[in-house]
């Protein structure tokens, strides 16, 4: 396992709260945004937070840090700073976070499909 991981999942780990392996998989990758985010930096590669934002125009500053923050603690996402001025930060997946990226892709790929299906329905 990881050295990095949120308290709360350790917690859920260690205290026996996990009735099965999805959950803590769930745990890692729920929120609004985790899995788009995962999406673009295993697929396109390091992102700035700057670019990360202007993909999801939605997302506050706030969010979109705390969702960073949480994948960086579960060891699935690296933060890097160059020792630039202006400051230079960039986010990618780490080896543990690429080994997320097909259920990412899959899940992509169930949503494309069902969409065209409803899609398709509606018409």
């Amino acid at each position: 396992m990881s050295d990095t991981l949120r308290k709360e999942i350790r917690e859920k780990i260690q205290n026996g709260d996990y009735n099965c392996e999805k959950e803590l998989t769930m745990s890692v990758i729920s929120g609004k945004w985790k899995v788009v985010i995962l999406w673009h930096l295993g697929v396109e590669g390091p992102h700035r937070f700057s670019d990360l934002q202007r993909l999801f125009p939605k997302i506050s500053h706030k969010m979109l840090t705390n969702q960073l923050r949480e994948l960086i603690e579960d060891g699935i996402v690296h933060r890097e700073v160059y020792p630039e001025v202006p400051p230079k930060v960039e986010y990618s997946m780490t080896e543990l976070g690429m080994t997320l990226l097909p259920i990412v892709e899959m899940m992509y790929e169930w949503g494309k499909n069902r969409m065209q299906t409803l899609k398709a329905h509606m018409s």
